[in-house]
């Protein structure tokens, strides 16, 4: 008896803080149909999304669901740290009618689509040597900074999320040090998602602009990038130097703390938008510049995610 093909049809989600992405996924043929892209602020709740879905749907309705969503550790009640919704996981199954619903964190999500990556959905920043370390790491900017990790005990993939956008973050050069002196009346502790985020970025452009004593433009997250990227700013370059080089201390302690030397995986809606720009930058040699550990993280493989279904896919995997 084939098993996928008795599966039904399950509607899967990667609910982030800016965006909505919901997908029909089809066992049977191991693909996701009907996939759709939402910004959360043209809506009031995720049920007005989902109905959306639903009533444009040119399918079966699935029977059941799975959604990845960015959002502390929860039960029932699911509070979202990055926009201001909240919903129960029990009201949505009796609303729309699903047989099983579970609901996971999207990173959570990112983790459990690692197994069924292709490699055109991977940038090889570094092939590395994890020998025989089987637990893998996927962190990422975005709206706000997540993480997971997937360790797989025997043949199973068991993923674990976290929040390391809580983390501490610690200067590593003089100019950071300024960084850190001028952000800090401002907010009693610098943590990571403080500025590595899509806030951040524009957070550490202006307070680089401060320090510099150079006036800054009222940038959106997306047009610090673009002039960086395109080097019509010298100080969004700049930012996002520091930008990067932050992100590689941080993915360094992640990867300590959790054990995670198998690889790590870079996700989010930032990264995969500057892989190159991320490539020349001091992200490595931060990530690896950990004292007596510097050896062994120098071997751990990197990667960026560039598939933007990731999320969906690891929802469309996770055992309802």
């Amino acid at each position: 008896m084939n098993n996928a093909a008795a599966q039904p049809a399950r509607l899967v989600g990667d609910i982030g803080g800016s965006n909505t992405r919901l997908a029909l996924f089809d066992a049977t043929n191991n693909e996701l149909r009907a996939v759709q892209v939402y910004a959360n602020g043209d809506h009031a709740c995720l049920e007005d999304i989902i109905e959306r879905w639903l009533a444009d749907l040119d399918d079966k309705a699935p029977e059941t669901c799975c959604l990845a969503v960015a959002a502390p550790p929860f039960e029932d009640r699911v509070d979202m740290l990055n926009i201001e919704w909240s919903f129960s996981v029990r009201e949505l199954t009796q609303r729309f009618g699903f047989a099983a619903m579970r609901c996971i964190n999207d990173f959570e999500g990112n983790a459990r689509a690692l197994p069924h990556l292709r490699p055109a959905d991977l940038h090889v920043l570094r092939t590395g040597d994890p020998g025989n370390c089987r637990k893998l790491a996927t962190l990422g900017p975005g709206t706000g900074l997540g993480g997971a990790t997937l360790e797989f005990c025997v043949d199973t993939p068991v993923a674990n999320a976290s929040e390391p956008g809580h983390m501490g973050l610690a200067p590593a050069t003089a100019e950071e040090i300024e960084l850190f002196r001028a952000l800090l009346p401002r907010h009693g502790e610098v943590h990571a998602e403080l500025l590595l985020s899509g806030a951040g970025l524009v957070r550490l452009y202006r307070t680089l602009a401060q320090v510099r004593g150079e006036p800054a433009s009222d940038l959106e997250p997306a047009g610090v990038s673009a002039a960086g990227l395109s080097g019509e700013s010298t100080l969004c370059a700049d930012a996002l130097k520091v930008f990067c080089a932050l992100l590689g201390s941080a993915c360094g302690d992640y990867v300590l703390t959790t054990g995670s030397y198998g690889g790590l995986y870079l996700a989010g809606g930032i990264v995969p938008r500057m892989v190159e720009f991320l490539a020349a930058s001091d992200f490595a040699d931060r990530f690896a510049t950990k004292g007596d550990m510097a050896s062994h993280m120098s071997k751990v493989p990197l990667f960026v995610i560039t598939s933007g279904v990731a999320g969906m896919l690891g929802a469309a995997h996770t055992p309802l």
